[in-house]
């Protein structure tokens, strides 16, 4: 049989603290997981993290695990030492197990019971969908109902799908990325053991005049040339609605100026920038050129100078 490096499969370095491996499996899970993901092997690579996952999120089996040395590379032959598990007595989720590798079965063996009393109790898995909203909900706060079809693993190894239907409610001041934990409405427990956690990753849609970047938001401002000349006081959008902002006489395109508490709500509440974008009129009829080439005689500007040109 082949030699699995669960380390590798993981991406995780063989000293990964617990923390390291747990984030991993998640984020991996979360990427071949059947029935989210698009990747062509993806019930196999799922399968290969479920595998790897169950060996080294547990003391006991990684230190098995370990004990058989680290100079084997994944793929190479590989017989067991005999008593490689020593005489301790591991336990993993039958049904699970089904589908772990001959090299698994190896080293822990496959713990199959005819009477599931025999087996232990275990908590389900964690799961993670990711949600799209729009950057208003994430502002005030929205309502979502999402359907989950979950493929659950019986003891015997038979697999039975379930739908459900939740209701989430968005809390406002969500920002792209965060992860919303429902507990317990992740997958079922193994013979009467708890539920996993559902954890939702929020993604924003992309919006047509705001640009999120954490809690604040940036916004471009387009503004007349006699507006940044002579500064003015112009309504300029927010989520939260219209407001005015002073432009200093003077201005320069890129400009950045600063609405404080006008991002995503928060504790802090963010800050909406306003980046300063001149746009000069079409000469598009005749006053409009007159009105160009009396600029171009009386103004002595040279918008290259720095050019040296």
């Amino acid at each position: 049989m082949q030699y699995k490096d669960y380390y590798k499969t993981l991406g995780v370095a063989r000293n990964a603290s617990q923390d390291e491996i747990k984030r991993a499996y998640r984020r991996l899970a979360r990427k071949f997981h059947p029935d989210v993901s698009k990747e062509a092997n993806a019930e196999a690579r799922f399968k290969e993290v479920n595998e790897a996952n169950e060996v080294l999120h547990d003391p006991e089996k990684r230190a098995a695990y370990d004990a058989l040395g680290s100079n084997w590379r994944a793929g190479q032959d590989f017989r067991p030492p005999p008593g490689a598990a020593g005489n301790r007595e591991f336990h993993f989720n039958p049904g699970e197990a089904a589908d772990f590798s001959d090299f698994f079965s190896s080293i822990f063996g496959r713990a199959f019971h005819s009477d599931a009393r025999e087996t232990r109790r275990r908590r389900g898995q964690d799961q993670n969908i990711k949600i799209a909203i729009d950057l208003e909900d994430a502002y005030r706060g929205a309502t979502r109902q999402i359907k989950l079809d979950a493929q659950e693993t019986a003891a015997d190894g038979s697999r039975n799908t379930r739908s459900r239907t939740l209701n989430v409610r968005i809390p406002e001041g969500v920002t792209q990325g965060r992860q919303i934990r429902l507990a317990g409405q992740g997958a079922a427990g193994l013979n009467g053991g708890p539920p996993g956690d559902l954890y939702l990753e929020i993604e924003l849609a992309p919006h047509r005049h705001f640009t999120p970047d954490g809690k604040d938001i940036q916004l471009r401002l387009p503004i007349a040339p006699w507006e940044a000349a002579l500064g003015a006081s112009v309504t300029v959008p927010t989520l939260g609605g219209s407001v005015s902002l002073k432009i200093p006489a003077g201005s320069q395109s890129g400009q950045k100026l600063r609405l404080k508490g006008r991002g995503l709500p928060g504790k802090p509440p963010g800050d909406t920038i306003v980046v300063l974008e001149i746009v000069a009129p079409p000469a598009n009829t005749e006053a409009a050129r007159e009105a160009y080439r009396l600029m171009a005689e009386r103004l002595n500007f040279n918008p290259r100078a720095e050019l040296g040109v």
